[in-house]
């Protein structure tokens, strides 16, 4: 099962760099779950994208922003773990080390959790 974690309240406005002390621990845990084999990957959208649109036979490229983006600013993980509750076990680790906030986590589905006929 995968699951895509990441802060919805995040605040890219009012946020600081973090100190060094902070980028070893979250190195740290990158470390333990990519030997794990539990981190699938990370990263952080951009604050504008461009949608592709097939209508009648024609395409339509239009630039956004189109939906408000700016709780992914400050990135994202995919884990691949077996259940919700290591998704969360996961997830608690990481919040250990940001501090007081939420993580949302949503189960992602691909190919694999869909039978075949």
């Amino acid at each position: 099962m995968q699951f895509l974690v990441y802060d919805p309240n995040f605040d890219p406005e009012n946020a600081t760099p973090p100190p060094p002390e902070f980028m070893a621990e979250m190195g740290k845990l990158i470390e333990d779950a990519t030997r794990a084999g539990v981190l699938v990957t990370t990263g952080a959208l951009q604050p504008q994208g461009t949608r592709l649109k097939l209508s009648g036979g024609k395409f339509t490229v239009t630039d956004g922003p189109f939906i408000e983006l700016k709780e992914l600013l400050a990135g994202f993980a995919v884990i691949q773990v077996n259940s919700l509750e290591e998704a969360i076990e996961w997830s608690k680790r990481f919040r250990l080390i940001v501090g007081d906030g939420e993580s949302e986590i949503v189960q992602l589905f691909g190919p694999e959790d869909f039978g075949h006929e």
